[in-house]
């Protein structure tokens, strides 16, 4: 198909290369990106459907702008494939998400273009307005785009980013990517509003001119500029009846328009390019563009896995008989618990689908709330309704509630309210990266005061911990638990009200003490029955399930009973499960060599979990490996 099909684009190894083409080729060129794009994404998965929807802006911002002199931003990171490959990496796509290969998201660290991370949603205006006011008090003469898009505007981060930029001096452009999707559905106020705004061309042309006029002659100076702009958008309020947000900010805006007419946004970036202040672009896009499949299901197609490109039919692998995802028994469990207690209530912060929490909505919908992407609140939200006697289960991954931390202090912990905080993707969760690795909930949930912290090593201690979190009387009580598939065929057990603070022994031995929480547990369990297999080694292990309370008798029985001690997470060895083990030991007198096994204190790449696991040296042959290290000394 590259060799047929894909004539331009393989004239293409940077924007240089771009710009000599006519403007009458660029469509061409971008059914060709996305040709690549889908030949590559249907064997080797990626987010498919953002970036198809993303093509021709792209293009159009390559060609017009001088990059990567000029400085664009991409928000959310996973709408930016059409960006690498413009951009010198199109041989190396094929690498993309891959072990050592090309980053999911923007990455600097990878390519000059990329001028900042963007794993998260919602910092794109933030991140970019502070490059526009670099280049200012630099003097240069540099232009600095943010590109926002699947939802990322209703994060409350662009909201503070807007809000500063309205107010100090920059150039700043935003382009609104609005495809009215984030990865399940926009949800909120806003979303109908960019839905429903219509603004004119003639008039936003006409105002300029103005402008422009009045201050050839002396009329105005652009320490008077606020203020002119405040009158046209009352004005132009007044004509249309409408008022518009972005101008209501002091925003220049400009749209909507169709984002998959090249040539016209190529003409009307290049019209507003040199225009002073903030101002905003309105694309309107269409998630999954150009391939038909993903147009119909842009939820399914965010990120669909391995698929026939000529079909359109997904390849889903072949799961182990009767073992569900993790995800699926969070989602299944709650409903349960649910039907039982009318105070249950479901909240999200945008990811209904990834989370499970379709399964609530559809059994209780007055009783599910997705937020869109606004972590903090979904956090305070949860706060209130515990506060009036509700008990909300909160989903959030674990990566993205490291952006709620302030919330869980001072809105839930505080207070001691009973919100369940479930977070899923806790630990490495794998092709995304470190964006994504859930490595920091067990270390900052920890220093909470009030916080109960638990870790379910398969699928019915999932249950049995959100079964335990309904009948824990008050206080804040987290709940962590991997990507993926677990371990249980038999997953549907009754659910167990299990003791706080309470761990278990899973095996009994003299040599050395492994003390384990969560997932994790299952490779230290196989890697001691193969230290004994291999050297003759009886290790004891224990499953401590609550990080807070810990476990103090167990901890007392180990210190007393063994002078060799390894500590097993899937979290980071800084302020986790090793470092509550050394305290404990410390401060109680008790003098073992502790070795702790986690992840490293440095940021995990990208890879496939296994590979990841082998890099830090969690999975069971490293285990093994370290077992019998500590028994020869």
């Amino acid at each position: 198909m590259q060799s047929e099909t894909q004539n331009i684009l393989q004239t293409i190894n940077s924007p240089a290369d771009l710009k000599k083409l006519e403007i009458s080729q660029l469509p061409e060129l971008c059914k060709e990106i996305r040709e690549y794009m889908v030949d590559i994404l249907s064997h080797n998965p990626g987010h498919l459907a953002s970036s198809l929807g993303a093509v021709e802006f792209t293009v159009a911002l390559h060609y017009v702008f001088n990059t990567p002199y000029d400085k664009i931003v991409w928000d959310v990171g996973h709408q930016a494939y059409a960006h690498k490959i413009l951009t010198g990496r199109r041989e190396e796509f094929a690498t993309l998400r891959k072990f050592g290969g090309l980053s999911g998201f923007p990455s600097p660290a990878e390519s000059e273009y990329d001028a900042f991370i963007a794993g998260h949603a919602s910092n794109s205006i933030s991140a970019a307005l502070g490059m526009s006011v670099a280049a200012s008090l630099k003097h240069e003469d540099r232009k600095v785009i943010a590109v926002i898009g699947d939802g990322a505007i209703s994060g409350g981060l662009a909201f503070e980013g807007l809000n500063n930029a309205a107010s100090d001096p920059n150039d700043l452009l935003i382009i609104l990517n609005d495809n009215d999707m984030a990865i399940d559905h926009n949800v909120g106020s806003l979303n109908q509003y960019l839905v429903q705004i219509t603004t004119s061309p003639k008039y936003n042309k006409l105002r300029y001119n103005m402008y422009m006029r009045m201050k050839k002659y002396g009329l105005i100076d652009e320490k008077h500029r606020g203020q002119i702009l405040r009158f046209g958008n009352s004005l132009k309020s007044l004509i249309s009846r409408q008022q518009n947000i972005f101008e209501g900010l002091n925003i220049r805006y400009f749209g909507p328009i169709d984002g998959h007419d090249t040539a016209y946004i190529i003409r009307v970036l290049r019209d507003i390019k040199e225009m002073k202040g903030p101002k905003l672009l309105h694309l309107k896009t269409v998630k999954g563009k150009g391939y038909s499949p993903a147009e119909k299901d842009a939820i399914v197609w965010h990120a669909p896995g391995k698929f026939n490109k000529d079909t359109g039919e997904r390849i889903k692998p072949c799961p182990p008989d009767g073992i569900p995802l993790y995800q699926d028994v969070f989602g299944e469990t709650l409903v349960e618990l649910a039907e039982k207690n009318d105070s249950i209530i479901g909240i999200t912060p945008a990811m209904p689908t990834g989370c499970s929490m379709t399964k609530m909505a559809e059994r209780f919908p007055s009783r599910t709330f997705d937020v869109g992407i606004a972590e903090e609140h979904a956090v305070t939200f949860s706060g209130g309704l515990a506060k009036e006697g509700m008990l909300p289960y909160c989903n959030i991954y674990s990566t993205f509630m490291q952006r709620a931390f302030d919330e869980v202090i001072h809105d839930v912990a505080i207070q001691n309210l009973h919100v369940v905080f479930c977070l899923d993707r806790a630990g490495l969760v794998g092709e995304d990266g470190m964006t994504h690795h859930g490595s920091f909930d067990l270390a900052f949930m920890r220093c909470i005061p009030n916080m109960t912290i638990s870790a379910p090593m398969n699928e019915q201690y999932l249950r049995h911990l959100m079964f335990t979190a309904q009948e824990t009387p008050t206080g804040p009580f987290t709940i962590r638990y991997p990507r993926g598939r677990g371990h249980c065929k038999d997953w549907r057990c009754i659910p167990q009200k299990l003791a706080v603070g309470k761990g278990r022994m899973l095996r009994e031995g003299k040599d050395i003490a492994l003390i384990s929480i969560g997932e994790i547990g299952n490779a230290a369990l196989a890697a001691a029955e193969k230290a004994k297999e291999t050297a003759g080694i009886e290790a004891s292990l224990y499953d401590m399930i609550f990080l807070k309370p810990i476990d103090e008798e167990i901890l007392h029985h180990v210190g007393k009973n063994f002078d060799k001690i390894i500590t097993l997470e899937d979290g980071t060895i800084s302020g986790g499960l090793g470092s509550a083990v050394a305290e404990f030991m410390t401060e109680n007198g008790y003098k073992p060599r502790i070795r702790r096994i986690g992840i490293p204190d440095t940021f995990i790449p990208h890879g496939k979990p296994l590979e990841l696991e082998k890099l830090c040296k969690t999975d069971t042959e490293s285990i093994c490996n370290a077992i019998m290290e500590e028994c020869r000394k």
